[in-house]
């Protein structure tokens, strides 16, 4: 990292959580892994904020994310509300002074993200993406090793991410109002990947959509190319079960990656000799401290963490691009 800052080594800040949900429980028990524990939460209600702190020990319940916001003892928010919310709370945290982590998909579009950006410089203040292909010490390794020149070019970026789940319209990933739909559930973590590994963002793209019945994403195929000519390939689903694998092709070697939303663990196999290489870096099981740590890390100077929000911005273009193409707007886009 530019200035030597690492995430262990950043100040830790007071860290408010707003929602309840699946995810926000999930940081709160991984934080507790590293001894830590929010210090603040704010949710719908009262009450479901008092539950979610007596459960995980958190400091305290605030009666609205506002006074959650007003109070001077936070330095930073996580956001773990559905997306269609995130633009609503980036809105207001940023403006009242808090570095900011939000959950993935970081906002519903590009014109969101501009302006969550913009509210974020005019405050002096960090807006980080918590989608965790960011983050992983594994990633941060391989993207090293690929722009130190250790695999030469890379030409090709496979990806596969599929799911099943039963259809069912008022679940969230399947119900409009609620911006679901594969792309922001899923793409967003294949889609990251892909730019990661790219010297420079795609110019060209062409996709198929297969819609659900509430006419959000439920299955496609994404083929990118940038000026480079480096190319990605992509298959999303959430009514099929595929194996979250990705495979970054290079002249030297291909890197193969399985589940890798939160992977620690790569192949490297050698394309003169066929040998295999296993690079191993950072823990599963702490995939979402180390968003909170970066964040940390970002507000403490670090460049090359500060410098990840343009692989967000590209891939929120791309997402938007693609939902817009197949003439999928989400109540709020209308």
């Amino acid at each position: 990292m530019s200035d030597q800052t690492t995430a262990t080594t950043a100040p830790q800040l007071n860290w408010g959580v707003i929602g309840c949900g699946f995810i926000a429980n999930e940081m709160a028990q991984t934080l507790a892994l590293k001894g830590r524990a929010f210090s603040g939460v704010a949710s719908r209600t009262l009450e479901e904020a008092a539950a979610f702190a007596e459960r995980h020990g958190v400091a305290k319940a605030y009666a609205s994310v506002d006074d959650m916001l007003a109070d001077p003892n936070i330095d930073a928010v996580y956001v773990a509300t559905p997306h269609n919310t995130h633009i609503t709370y980036l809105r207001s945290a940023l403006a009242a002074g808090k570095h900011v982590v939000s959950e993935k998909a970081i906002t519903l579009n590009t014109a969101e993200l501009s302006e969550a950006n913009r509210i974020a410089r005019e405050h002096g203040v960090v807006l980080m993406d918590a989608n965790t292909i960011l983050h992983m010490p594994l990633f941060k390794e391989l993207v090293r090793r690929v722009q130190a020149g250790d695999f030469g070019p890379v030409n090709l970026i496979q990806e596969n991410f599929g799911s099943y789940k039963e259809f069912d319209e008022r679940n969230r990933f399947f119900n409009i109002n609620l911006a679901g739909g594969s792309m922001l559930d899923i793409g967003v973590y294949a889609l990251t990947l892909m730019r990661l590994f790219m010297e420079s963002a795609p110019n060209e793209h062409l996709s198929m959509m297969n819609p659900a019945p509430t006419g959000v994403d439920l299955t496609s195929g994404l083929l990118l190319r940038n000026a480079e000519g480096q190319m990605g390939v992509i298959s999303l689903s959430s009514h099929s079960k595929q194996p979250k694998r990705a495979v970054i092709s290079a002249d030297k070697a291909y890197i193969e990656v399985m589940e890798y939303p939160r992977a620690d663990e790569a192949t490297i196999v050698w394309t003169e000799t066929g040998k295999t290489e296993t690079v191993l870096a950072g823990e599963r099981r702490l995939a979402l401290c180390y968003v909170l740590e970066d964040l940390e890390a970002a507000v403490a100077g670090d460049e090359d963490v500060l410098g990840l929000m343009q692989v967000t911005v590209d891939v929120m273009r791309l997402m938007t691009t693609f939902r817009y193409d197949w003439n999928l707007y989400y109540p709020e886009e209308q």
